[in-house]
């Protein structure tokens, strides 16, 4: 049988934990100059995302994300509250935003945005659309 160790990282971990609490972080505010607010607004969720010019992702939020669950998560309203979310987050001077999607939270989105005085730069609709692509399933013959 192998002997216990009486200071065990594990023990000393909880015991660490339980004497001063959880340590949380306080979210740092980032400021950058230019920027792309990225907006995907499906049926059943809405997912915001600030990058630099690059690609880089600074931050990022979604209904879900903010306590919001099954259907009120693809609601106008859960856009807008993960949309505010970020931008309280994020100082942008200037940003161009892409939106993807044909959900019910992509005007919503874009509104908080406008609302909270971020100078558009251009706002681009990227939503990929089929020249007639894939070919349909069958008929159902009954």
């Amino acid at each position: 049988m192998k002997p216990r160790l009486l200071n065990s990282f594990r023990g000393y971990r909880y015991r660490y934990r339980y004497r001063y609490g959880y340590r949380r972080k306080k979210p740092e505010i980032r400021n950058i100059d230019k920027g792309i607010i990225h907006i995907l607004a499906s049926f059943n969720n809405t997912i915001i995302t600030v990058t630099d010019v690059k690609g880089h992702v600074i931050y990022w939020s979604s209904a879900g994300a903010c306590g919001f669950k099954g259907p009120k998560k693809g609601s106008a309203f859960a856009a807008q509250k993960a949309t505010e979310s970020v931008i309280y987050r994020v100082v942008i001077k200037r940003a161009a935003v892409l939106i993807t999607g044909c959900g019910k939270g992509r005007d919503a989105a874009l509104r908080v945005i406008q609302h909270n005085r971020i100078p558009i730069r251009a706002v681009v609709d990227i939503t990929p659309n089929p020249h007639n692509g894939c070919r349909p399933p069958a008929k159902r013959r009954v």
